[in-house]
C-alpha cells in the first residue's frame, strides 16, 4: 500500500492560497490548452478557472495543439458565463521569436505569404511577427525589373505576388526593434550554385524576360539572372529595348560571361552579323549614299546600309580647328560620300564628303 506523502505546514499553506488566489487582470497567467475550435481556445488554469481565448486572435494559435502549455494575459477576470478572458497574442508572439531565433542560428529555409505590398518590397507574417522582403532580397523570377521611374508598374508587380507562398531564408531577426527581414535569394543560393556550376561561356540558354529597361534586358534562366545589354541584343544600333522584346517573352541567348550573381547574355550572336556581308561590295574610293543618323564635335555618324554605320570625321569637313559639323549636316538629311577606309576587323568605315 502506497504511503500518503507529508506536507509540511508551510507547503499546506502555500498550496492553499495558491488555490485561493484568483486570476486579476493585467496578470500573465500559465495554462494548458484545453481545446482549440474555430472561434474560441480554451485554457486549463488550474485552480485559477478556464481561460478562453477569443475569435480574434485564435488565428495566433496555428502552431498550437491540445496539452500544450501557454503563457497568456489576463483581459478579464471573471467574465459572464464564469470564463477568465486571455489574450493570447504575447504569448504567441515570444514563441514566434524563439522560433525565428532558431530558423535564423539554423539557416532553414521557411515558407512566408505576403499579405501586402510597397515599393520597397513585401510585408510578411511569420509565426504571429510582422516582418518585411525588401525588393533587393527577392529571386530573378520576381524582382520587379523596370525602369526606375516606372514606380507604379514596380508596385503593381510586387502586388500580384501578395497571396502567394516564397520560400525564404530569415536574414535578420531583432525582437526588441521588432525588426523582422526574409530573403528569397537566400533560400535559393545553395541550388543557384549548382546550376552555376552546369553553365559555361557559349552555352546556349533558354528564359523568361522580367524587366525591359534602358541599358538592356533583364532574363530569368531557370533562377539565375541574366542581361542582355542593349549593345548586345541586334547587331542593327538599338534605341530602345522594348522595341525588340517585353516582359513575359521567351527568348534564347548565348552566354558571353558569367559573374557569381549574374549572367552576360547575347541575342544577337546568336544569328550571322549582318554587317559582314553588307560591306562586302565596298572598297576604297568607292562612292556611297548614306542617312545622316548622329552629328558630334568631332564629325557625322552615317548609315549607309541597315547594318553598316560609317563616320565622316571633323577633319574631313574642311581646313582649320573651328569646322561645325552642325553647320555642315542635318539629321536624317542623305547625302553622298566617298569611302576613305574599310577596317573590318575593327568594325569601322570612314568616310569623307564627295566634291
Amino acid at each position: 500500500m502506497a504511503t500518503a506523502k507529508k506536507y509540511s505546514m508551510d507547503e499546506l499553506l502555500a498550496n492553499n492560497e495558491e488555490a485561493s488566489k484568483k486570476a486579476i487582470t493585467g496578470d500573465t497567467v500559465k495554462g494548458t490548452v484545453l481545446s482549440i475550435k474555430k472561434h474560441e481556445i480554451l485554457i486549463d488554469l488550474g485552480p485559477q478557472g478556464v481561460g478562453l481565448v477569443p475569435r480574434r486572435e485564435v488565428s495566433f494559435a496555428r502552431n498550437l495543439k491540445e496539452g500544450d502549455e501557454v503563457t497568456t494575459s489576463v483581459i478579464d477576470s471573471e467574465m459572464k458565463d464564469g470564463y477568465v478572458l486571455l489574450s493570447l497574442r504575447k504569448a504567441v508572439k515570444d514563441k514566434g521569436w524563439d522560433e525565428i531565433q532558431a530558423k535564423l542560428e539554423n539557416s532553414e529555409i521557411v515558407e512566408v505569404t505576403p499579405s501586402d505590398a510597397n515599393r520597397g518590397g513585401l510585408l510578411v507574417e511569420y509565426e504571429g511577427i510582422r516582418g518585411f522582403m525588401p525588393v533587393s532580397q527577392l529571386s530573378a523570377e520576381h524582382y520587379p525589373r523596370v525602369g526606375s521611374a516606372d514606380k507604379d508598374e514596380i508596385l503593381q508587380r510586387l502586388n500580384s505576388l501578395v497571396g502567394k507562398p516564397i520560400k525564404a531564408r530569415i536574414l535578420d531577426a531583432n525582437k526588441k526593434e521588432n525588426k523582422l527581414i526574409f530573403s528569397e535569394k537566400e533560400a535559393i543560393k545553395d541550388g543557384l550554385a549548382e546550376r552555376f556550376a552546369k553553365l559555361a561561356v557559349g552555352d546556349i540558354v533558354k528564359g523568361v524576360v522580367t524587366g525591359v529597361v534602358d541599358f538592356g534586358v533583364f532574363v530569368n534562366v531557370d533562377g539565375i539572372e541574366g542581361l542582355v545589354h542593349i549593345s548586345e541584343i541586334s547587331w542593327e544600333r538599338v534605341n530602345n529595348p522594348s522595341d525588340y522584346v517585353k516582359v513575359g517573352d521567351q527568348i534564347e541567348a548565348k552566354i558571353i560571361a558569367i559573374d557569381k550573381e549574374r549572367l552576360s547574355l547575347s541575342m544577337k550572336q546568336l544569328v550571322e552579323d549582318p554587317w559582314i556581308s553588307e560591306v562586302e561590295g565596298l572598297k576604297k574610293g568607292s562612292k556611297v549614299e548614306g542617312t545622316i543618323t548622329r552629328i558630334t564635335p568631332f564629325g557625322a555618324f552615317v548609315q549607309i546600309s541597315p547594318a553598316v554605320e560609317a563616320l565622316v570625321h571633323v577633319s574631313e569637313l574642311g581646313e582649320g580647328s573651328d569646322v561645325d559639323p552642325e553647320k555642315i549636316f542635318t539629321l536624317n538629311e542623305r547625302k553622298n560620300f566617298k569611302v576613305l577606309d574599310i577596317d573590318k576587323e575593327g568594325r569601322k568605315i570612314s568616310l569623307s564628303i564627295t566634291k
